[in-house]
């Protein structure tokens, strides 16, 4: 709260000035003024809260300030001082809208007084009007609330120009036209919930002032309510920009379809939130429904390679390989044309899953099982951030978990080796790949794995890939050969006879047994 002193004598102005600590008082001190005329040409721009001014100046007289400042600020706080205890200048001083009325021979305690009461006058009169105005806006807001949720019946709508004057032009209370809801997004004053409230209430002032419209706070977003104009459309895009240069910020829109009437409101906030759906997935400061109404819908599916190339990746604990397959298989999900967020969230979640059973087969293949803090995978794109940051953060700890249950104790190496021939069963893999990978000499992997096992590199390779190609038989109806391929033996013949002398039986006596007899048609897949 400010207070300018208004005196033409030097002593008194400098001596108001001086005597009295103001800014304790809660007051700041503007620069004294040495006549009417000067104070009446720095009121509008400096605004003073209080003013305490001599009543007989040299030209226009301290009543006549009064007369003129309450004109400019109606809501100022104006304080006498005069040489003369005289009643007339009282009344003429209360007519005038004068607030106190005190001598110059007055103490400072009695100045203070003085002042403190116009003060609480003051804040007074800005609690009942911020009152007034939360009560309002929170009806404002609520009535909004209710539209767009299709809540408003037959007698809301007729109270709707009251309540929501910013969806009926001046001289038109009937409502007749076409509105179009839009989800606003705004960032860049930080990441705090209180700087980013600030950010948003900032946005909502200036698109108040910027567009004729109704908003509604909303959690991390603004709800704008526009009638269009005559040619039917919400021109968005330049506004956005303006309030983004202004506030430094960075804005997103999603804009729902028109509608004819208030009531259908609801259809176009509903689209606005499935166009929100897709912040920052499509690179656009404003996402129309109607640009992602007709998409079908993209790839589902991590596919076997993409699988096998993140199996290796984790393998490795290479976090910037990681993040390199995350944005390529993002991208080639956002780069299609026909991706809905559905399809996008299933991509996702089939990525995610697939790490979810590397690690499974990894820690199983070393006798431990899945740990409970990690349970199967469920990304809700919808609930709010980016897709690939919520993927790159579930693979992260996958792959972070992986790393840190083997790193336990002296088998380290061996049970990162099992690990290693896990993912790798279709594949040759031999003994100085697997040191390559666990970082130790071949000879001594050899070494420690026979102690560490109680079985040889190789002989455990072959259990290993005998063991897989059981599981595959029992519920595939592959051919022999196909079987044989999917764990690393291109000569089936070869494959047949490690099995027989694994199992005791053939692959395909083993495939009839396992399905219960039906072995007519599972011999006949036998090349």
């Amino acid at each position: 709260m400010r207070i300018m002193i208004v005196d033409d004598e030097v002593i008194i102005r400098t001596g108001l000035a001086k005597v009295i600590r103001w800014h304790e008082l809660g007051l700041e001190l503007l620069k004294p003024a040495a006549s009417a005329e000067e104070a009446l040409k720095r009121i509008p721009r400096e605004r003073p809260n209080i003013l305490l001014t001599d009543i007989r100046m040299t030209g226009k007289t301290g009543l006549q300030l009064a007369e003129e400042t309450k004109a400019l600020l109606p809501d100022a706080e104006v304080i006498i001082l005069s040489g003369y205890d005289d009643f007339v200048y009282t009344q003429q001083a209360i007519r005038q809208g004068v607030s106190d009325y005190l001598l110059k021979t007055s103490r400072p305690e009695e100045i203070i007084r003085t002042v403190l009461r116009a003060k609480r006058r003051i804040e007074e009169k800005w609690a009942a009007r911020n009152e007034d105005q939360a009560k309002q806006k929170a009806a404002r807001s609520l009535m909004l609330e209710r539209l767009l949720l299709g809540e408003t019946d037959e007698a809301d709508l007729g109270r709707l120009p009251a309540y929501l004057p910013g969806l009926f032009p001046e001289a038109d209370s009937g409502g007749e036209g076409r509105y179009q809801i839009a989800l606003i997004h705004a960032e860049g004053w930080g990441e705090s919930a209180p700087m980013a409230a600030l950010l948003l209430f900032a946005v909502e002032n200036m698109l108040g002032e910027l567009l004729r419209c109704e908003t509604l706070m909303q959690k991390k977003r603004i709800a704008v309510a526009v009638r269009l104009d005559s040619r039917g459309k919400l021109a968005l895009a330049g506004l956005l920009e303006k309030i983004e240069e202004l506030l430094k910020c960075t804005l997103f829109a999603a804009v729902g379809v028109p509608v004819e009437r208030l009531a259908q409101c609801r259809e176009s906030y509903e689209t606005a939130e499935e166009a929100f759906a897709y912040k920052g997935l499509l690179g656009k400061r404003i996402c129309l429904y109607e640009e992602i109404r007709q998409r079908k819908g993209g790839k589902t599916v991590c596919t076997h390679e993409e699988e096998m190339e993140l199996s290796a990746i984790l393998l490795d604990n290479d976090l910037v390989d990681l993040k390199n397959w995350v944005q390529r298989y993002m991208k080639a999900q956002l780069d299609d044309p026909q991706t809905t967020i559905e399809s996008l969230e299933a991509a996702v979640h089939s990525a995610a899953l697939s790490a979810h059973r590397w690690l499974e087969r990894a820690l199983s293949a070393t006798g431990r099982g899945m740990p409970p803090e990690l349970s199967a995978p469920h990304l809700n794109l919808k609930e709010g951030g980016l897709p690939k940051d919520a993927l790159f953060a579930y693979l992260r700890a996958v792959m972070s978990l992986y790393h840190q249950r083997l790193a336990e104790g002296p088998a380290a190496h061996v049970q990162k080796a099992m690990a290693y021939i896990e993912q790798h069963l279709g594949s040759d893999v031999g003994l100085q790949q697997v040191a390559r990978h666990v970082h130790l000499h071949p000879n001594h992997l050899s070494e420690v794995f026979k102690k560490e096992t109680g079985t040889t590199f190789g002989d455990y390779v072959t259990r290993r890939k005998l063991s897989r190609a059981m599981e595959i038989l029992s519920v595939s109806p592959a051919k022999i050969s196909e079987v044989a391929a999917k764990v690393g033996y291109e000569d089936v013949k070869y494959f047949s006879q490690l099995f027989k002398k694994f199992t005791g039986k053939t692959p395909s006596e083993f495939r009839e047994e396992a399905a219960g007899g039906g072995g007519a048609a599972a011999g006949s897949m036998e090349e």
